[in-house]
């Protein structure tokens, strides 16, 4: 009898604005140079949850002419994806609904993959040795898995700022109540071995904001994020917080974006396995 498949996740994030505007700002460079040695010419690439598109069309540039799928579980998200890679003129490159734990990632989609690819979605998912186990699968047997995950926990930050203690703390607790482990960073080696990989090289690298230009960006989204998404909404509905707090974590961020000498860094634990 076929085992049932594992729940949906709820994104604890959501896809209002100022996350797609987080989101749209990623590349292979910026979050999975890690990655890229593996993302020769021809390689066929599988992207799980590829979110807006913009790291999966910078695969196809450097996979060329392989071919490479992308995949999400919300479709508006692919609608948007699929804008992304065909304004980069990526014709390699497919976007589909799809989720990594059903039977067949998405319609008409079997492996095998030279390079199975997810960023920032093994934190989400409410059994991520399972997916682990689907994206090998998927894998070539010489082929690879990438996967790059944040680890909330060792977020740090200068100047110290009590309402951002508060905003940590509140986003750690909602994204486990929502089946996620917002901490992945650290546990990806551990993942991967239990999901059986025969090889895996583990690593690590950071997002850093100490500029004005970059304090700016990330404290305003974040600013806006922590009222208008689905964290303030969660929030609100579980009783975690109030309007009130919500409101005194925002002008936190809005404080730590201002001070001349912001520095912010989110650290990311990345592991690359081979069957």
């Amino acid at each position: 009898m076929r085992p049932e498949p594992a729940p949906a996740p709820s994104y604890v994030h959501g896809h209002a604005e100022p996350v797609l505007r987080s989101h749209r700002s990623r590349t292979v460079d910026n979050s999975a140079a890690y990655l890229a040695p593996y993302l020769r010419p021809g390689a066929s690439v599988l992207d799980v949850g590829c979110g807006p598109g913009t790291i999966t069309a910078d695969i196809a540039a450097r996979v060329a002419p392989g071919r490479v799928v992308a995949v999400d579980p919300a479709p508006d998200v692919v609608a948007a994806a699929g804008r992304t890679v065909a304004e980069a003129g990526a014709t390699n490159a497919v976007v589909l609904v799809g989720d990594v734990y059903a039977p067949q990632v998405a319609p008409g989609v079997d492996g095998p993959f030279d390079v199975v690819h997810a960023h920032q979605v093994l934190q989400h998912v409410p059994d991520p040795v399972g997916a682990l186990r689907r994206m090998r699968a998927l894998c070539a047997t010489d082929g690879v898995v990438g996967a790059r995950d944040a680890d909330y926990a060792a977020f740090t930050w200068f100047p110290e700022v009590p309402a951002l203690d508060d905003w940590l703390a509140l986003y750690r607790r909602l994204a486990r109540a929502t089946g996620g482990e917002p901490d992945a960073g650290r546990r990806l080696l551990s993942w991967a071995r239990a999901a059986g990989f025969s090889e895996v090289t583990a690593s690590a690298s950071l997002w850093c904001y100490a500029t004005p230009e970059s304090r700016a960006w990330w404290g305003g989204l974040w600013a806006d994020r922590i009222v208008g998404s689905a964290i303030a909404d969660q929030a609100l509905a579980s009783g975690e917080a109030t309007r009130a707090d919500l409101e005194r974590m925002r002008a936190g961020w809005l404080e730590w974006a201002t001070a001349d000498d912001g520095w912010f860094v989110v650290p990311h634990g990345e592991i690359v396995c081979r069957p």
